[in-house]
């Protein structure tokens, strides 16, 4: 059982920045893509940006240029840097893991951004 444990959330200024960071552990399979998601109140889960083995990135256009996600697949580690927040960042940011037998999710670490 592949357990997801993030942190890095919290309360932030328009304009700050975070980091995120999520170390999995316990995958008895290679673990072939690693990213973030996040789900603001009353909306449905979205794709933030993920990052695969071989290096491939895809990121929401939302967060494109201000987001930057980055992995360390020697420890099973994926972080999300976040510069120049913005309201409408706020959500519970989830991570996630994929092997080629399933995905699996963080807690969720929550990401407000107000003045």
């Amino acid at each position: 059982q592949v357990q997801l444990v993030e942190s890095g959330g919290g309360l932030v200024q328009p304009g700050g920045s975070l980091r995120l960071s999520c170390a999995a552990s316990g995958s008895r399979f290679s673990i072939n893509a690693m990213g973030w998601y996040r789900q603001a109140p009353g909306k449905t889960r979205e794709l933030v940006a993920v990052r695969t083995r071989r290096g491939s990135t895809n990121y929401a256009d939302s967060v494109k240029g201000r987001f930057t996600i980055s992995t360390d697949y020697a420890k099973n580690t994926v972080y999300l840097q976040m510069n120049n927040l913005k309201p409408e960042d706020t959500a519970v940011y989830y991570c996630n893991a994929e092997t080629t037998t399933r995905s699996y999710w963080g807690q969720g670490t929550q990401v407000t951004v107000s003045s």
